[in-house]
């Protein structure tokens, strides 16, 4: 096993079951996964019965389908929700540059509740979280966590005012490449 197999093994030992972990290399879709993932995008609860129908397939290969995108970690339905207008007084992107890999900083704070999203970027930041807390206070508190760690070098927040836009329905790429929803129920049904 190669150093680099090593790390990914651990990092996939650190998903939870809220926790999507670390993103790895592309998985084989095919354009029936592709159909499930878009209607699931589209309806979280559409049944697997019709999307067997609209897709041409039957509703055990949906079930299947469905299981095994969920087991690979590919996809998760959930609902999404407008954290401020449930009550949580304080969400905000931050930025953190680190003084070295940034691997290990983000794998921490992965493992925290109120991290709800964590990427490893190229650019002016090392790593982007978005944290969701309940107040101004518990913000400064986790910032002032982030702070401390080690291998942080800086941190800027931004805190935000209104969430503007929120959409989950980008689709799925098939053999690596996009493919326009009409061209699938074409090429599928």
């Amino acid at each position: 096993m190669t150093q680099c197999e090593a790390i990914g093994e651990n990092r996939l030992a650190l998903r939870g079951e809220h926790n999507r972990g670390a993103v790895g290399p592309a998985r084989g879709l095919d354009r029936v996964d592709q159909s499930i993932i878009e209607a699931l995008q589209k309806n979280g609860r559409e049944s697997f019965r019709r999307i067997a129908a609209e897709v041409g397939v039957s509703e055990a290969t949906v079930r299947a389908r469905y299981s095994r995108l969920c087991d690979g970690n590919i996809l998760q339905v959930t609902g999404v929700t407008n954290p401020l207008e449930l009550g949580f007084d304080a969400q905000a992107m931050v930025g953190i540059r680190t003084t070295g890999a940034p691997e290990p900083v983000a794998d921490e704070i992965a493992k925290w509740d109120e991290a709800g999203y964590v990427v490893v970027t190229a650019g002016q930041y090392d790593i982007l979280v978005e944290l969701v807390c309940a107040d101004r206070r518990q913000l400064l508190e986790l910032t002032n966590k982030i702070r401390s760690l080690a291998g942080v070098a800086s941190t800027e927040s931004f805190l935000y005012l209104a969430l503007w836009k929120q959409l989950y329905d980008w689709g799925a790429r098939v053999d690596g490449r996009s493919v326009k929803r009409s061209a699938v129920k074409e090429s599928v049904g």
